[in-house]
Parts: structure tokens; sequence; C-alpha cells
């Protein structure tokens, strides 16, 4: 029998394994960090939730300040540090972008998501349980919302307007939410696109511009196109009808050669000819646009002194330095086509339009384009008596928009006022019956996380949160599926009737993208941070040994 290997006995040596700086946190502590981070992000956001709620003033680095109490912006110029509240940002500007509204709900229900979870792991349930739970009752949340959820059509005004003017409700131009529902209709509508059985909206087709003077009342929804520009020269006619417009992405002036160049002249007459000859090349470009039957150029390059002498002879009215978005929506709405060589430029590729003339909008002057032969693309002009106020009701207009654009596509819709909550949360609480060991636990979390929403309302307005609740669940146990709590009152009343009512789409997203974030912070036991690189002004901060 062969002789066995000596083992080598341990030293005691440490092996370093993570690099020296590095912080690691793992286990309880770990998830304890994170949930932490998440329900104080989501404590933030609570008090801003519903039409009742505050607003946040946010001053950046540069003391510039933002008030508002739209989440989306909030998380964003909080400059959050903590990873897990890292994700929280994340997935609100996920549900900014794929819903548009409803980001305070994901937030505020992911939080309460992890406030339950935390009771569940202090009673030794594992996180995949929880996780597993959360799942199982997401998934019938949704099927639920899609069983009590009510048809509406793109020509259903009335309907829209109550989902545009529902999304206003807690904005800063609540005052005037009933024009700017109107303007979010008008605008969805003008640029909705039928694809096979559903219709297609994309909100990059209406433009907003932001000029403050005047009142928010003053707001207009243009059916065409606004260019931020004036009319290049003081010739050229402010007003054409029956537009013909070349649209290029040429400059008309006489372009630098690539190479540096030298030319010898020693006679001054070479040097009015030279310039002679830069005269009639662009007299023969602007002749060229002309032959067209061109009364309107707008160009993203520039435009030439003298391009704009003999273009302001031709009477054909001029734009340039326009930027490249407002091109192409320009073409998409007129029917132009780009064209990038002047010699290229035939008849058929100029857009039409009924009215293109220049305004004056507050101190500046713009180009409005009206009356588009295929007007795809709007534009809103936004005013507003000073800049903050006029940046808010851009963001609400935003939410706005988008809640109308959800509602024409997903063609669902449902109550608002924590009614949709409540009924999802009553039917879960049968349905949580079918389901065995620990996961029921999990259930139960996600239902009391449902019905913190309309808590939350109810608190922000100075009602009593339980006794809403309470009241809450008898009236959809007496089936009244609709049934929310009217925020002036405290009172249940149909929302439905009352009008508050929200597309389908924002509710489903805001629960997916919650539940998401709280499963995924509740999969972290481990927390890895590498040692933070010191910045110049870091080491400015940092007394040296000297001056210590």
């Amino acid at each position: 029998m062969a002789a066995m290997a000596p083992v080598a006995e341990p030293t005691g040596v440490p092996v370093i394994i993570l690099k020296e700086g590095t912080q690691r946190s793992y286990g309880r502590e770990a998830v304890r960090s994170n949930i932490m981070a998440v329900k104080a992000i989501a404590e933030i956001l609570k008090t801003t939730y519903g039409p009742k709620g505050m607003d946040k003033m946010l001053v950046d680095s540069l003391g510039d300040i933002t008030i508002t109490n739209d989440g989306a912006t909030i998380l964003d110029k909080m400059d959050v540090q903590h990873p897990a509240a890292k994700m929280l940002v994340q997935i609100a500007k996920g549900q900014d972008e794929e819903a548009g509204d409803g980001t305070k709900t994901a937030v505020i229900f992911a939080g309460e998501l992890i406030k339950e979870a935390e009771k569940l792991l202090d009673a030794n349930i594992h996180p995949t349980l929880i996780i597993e739970g959360y799942k199982k009752a997401l998934n019938r949340a949704l099927e639920i919302i899609q069983e009590i959820a009510e048809p509406v059509d793109i020509n259903d005004t009335e309907k829209l307007l109550l989902v545009a003017r529902t999304s206003l409700n807690s904005k800063a131009v609540h005052d005037t939410k009933d024009y700017f529902a109107q303007l979010a209709v008008e605008a969805v509508r003008a640029i909705a696109e039928k694809r096979g059985d559903r219709y297609y909206v994309d909100l990059n087709n209406i433009q907003i511009i932001k000029k403050h003077g005047g009142s928010l009342r003053d707001t207009m929804l243009v059916k065409g196109i606004v260019l931020d520009k004036e009319v290049v020269h003081p010739d050229m006619p402010k007003r054409v009808e029956n537009a013909k417009i070349a649209v290029l992405d040429t400059p008309l002036e006489i372009e630098k050669p690539e190479i540096d160049m030298e030319i010898s002249i020693n006679n001054p007459d070479l040097i009015q000819k030279l310039l002679e000859k830069q005269e009639k090349i662009l007299a023969e470009k602007v002749e060229k646009i002309a032959a067209t039957g061109a009364n309107v150029v707008i160009t993203q390059k520039g435009i030439d002194d003298v391009a704009q002498h003999f273009l302001a002879k031709r009477g054909i009215l001029a734009v340039r330095r326009v930027k490249r978005s407002d091109i192409e929506k320009v073409a998409r709405a007129t029917g132009a086509k780009i064209v990038t060589n002047i010699d290229d430029l035939r008849p058929e590729d100029l857009g039409e339009a009924e009215l293109v003339e220049e305004r004056k909008v507050g101190e500046d002057k713009m180009v409005f384009i009206e009356g588009a032969k295929n007007p795809r693309s709007v534009t809103i002009v936004i005013r507003g008596g000073f800049e903050r106020l006029v940046e808010e009701a851009d963001r609400a207009l935003h939410d706005s928009l988008s809640a109308v654009a959800d509602a024409v596509m997903d063609g669902k819709i449902v109550a608002g006022g924590g009614a949709t909550e409540v009924e999802i949360a009553r039917r879960l609480r049968e349905w949580a019956k079918t389901i065995e060991g620990k996961e029921q636990l999990a259930v139960e979390g996600f239902i009391k996380a449902l019905e913190s929403l309309p808590q939350t309302l109810a608190f922000n307005a100075g009602h009593d949160p339980i006794e809403v609740l309470m009241k809450l669940r008898s009236a959809h146990e007496e089936g009244k599926k609709w049934a929310g709590v009217d925020i002036e009152t405290g009172e249940i009343v149909d929302m439905w009737e009352k009008g508050v009512i929200e597309p389908a789409r924002v509710k489903t997203n805001a629960f997916k993208a919650g539940t998401e974030v709280a499963s995924l912070i509740l999969r972290i036991d481990d927390v890895i941070a590498a040692k933070r690189e010191e910045t110049k002004e870091d080491k400015k901060s940092t007394p040296s040994s000297e001056e210590d």
C-alpha cells in the first residue's frame, strides 16, 4: 500500500480576494440596507401622491430650483447615490418611457411590497418564497385588470377627455385642466395612425415649444409645425398661402473646400471676378429652386447673405439652421422629400401647406406651417407667466398626452381613486385561499401593498386612511367595483360616475415595474462596493499633512 502524501497544515495567513478599500456587506445586513434605501425613496414620493399631494423643491449644485410633484422628475433631479435606490430611479424612468404616467404608483407600490417583505423576512420566510408569491399575485392581478377594464374608442371624446383630466388632477395646471385636456385629446387624435385593427400613437410627432409670457390659457395647438426660427431676410414675404415647400439638407452658400487652398491674386480685377463667380453660383442655385415652383425654403444648413438677396427677389420665404428633428417633422407633415443636392430637386419633391407665416410669440418670432397635406405632426406652444410654471406645464402635458395615447392604443380604461386597487385586492383575497404554503403570506403582502395606494390618497387629502380603507372594502364587498375615495369629502363614491378614469395600461405597467424591482432587491444578499476613485474635488477638500 503506497504512503499518503503529507497534507499542509493551515498557516493562518489571510487570503486577500478583494481589492483594498472594497466594502462588502452580506446576508441580513445587505438586505436590511437595501430595504431601508427603497423605503426611504418611496416615503419621499408618498406625500406627492394624488390630487392633494405636496410639491418638492429641488435645488441642484448650481443653485437652480425645480418645483414639481412629477415622480420621474423628482427622482431624476435628486442625484440618488445608494445602488438599491438607483434601481427605483431606473424603474421610474422605465415607467415614464413605457406608459408616460404612473411613476409614483410604481415606486410607492415597490416600497410597500418591500415593507411587507421585511415583515415576512422577520418571520424567517425565505426571499425566494416571497418572490414567487409576489409573481403569482401579479399575474392574477393583471388578469383581473383585463377582466374589469372597460373598452374605449378613439372617437369616444367624452371618455378620452376624462382620462386626460384625471392625469392633470394632481398637476400645477389644475385650474386649466379642462383646456389642457382638450389640447391633449386633439393632439393625440391628429397623430394617431391605424395599423390593422389597432391605433398606434408616436408622441414624438407632437412638437412641444415652451415660451414664457402670457398665461397658461394662451397655450395653443397648431395642426402643423412651428419652427422656433424667423424668416432670414427682411425683404422676404412673411406670409405665403398655398405654400410649395422645398426641404433641404444642404447649404445655400459657397462651401469651403475640405483641403486648405491658397489663391494667388496679382490683379484687383480678379477679386471682382471671383466675387461675381460666387454670386453667379448662388444665383443659379436659387433659380433651380424657383424653377420647381417652390415659394418656401426650409434648410438644416446655412443661407449666404447673397443667396438671401436672390431668394427675396424671387419672393421666396426662407428659414435656415432648422433642427434635424424639426426638418423631419416638416417633411412628414407636408409630404416633402428631404433633398441633399439642389440639382436633384424636382417639383414632386416639394411639400404642400395652406399657409406658412411668421408670427411673434412673446419676444420671439416663429414660423408657423399650417394646413399641411398630411398633418401627422402637430405642435403645442406652451405659454405661462414665468419659466418654472411653463416647465411644470410641460411635464403635466406630457403625462396627459401619454395617458390619452395609452388609452387609444390599449383600448382599455379603469376607474381611479383607489377603486381598481381595492377591487383587485378583494378578488386576490378570494383567490389566495387556493394558494398553499407560505406563498399565501406573500400574496397577502401583495394585497396590503395594493391597499396602501388608496390609503396614501386619503392621507394626503387629510382623511383617516384606515377608516377610508374599511369603507372601501365594505363597498366592494357589496359589488360596487368602481367605488373609490372622493378626496374632497373622504366619502366613498362611484369613480366612474365622478369621471375619474385612467388607462388600464398605466396600472398594469406600474404593478409590473413595482413587483419586478421589489423581487430584484429581495434577491440580493451580497453587496460588494469597489473603493470610490478620488476626484480632483476630493483632493482639494482633503488637507495636506503640512496643513495638518
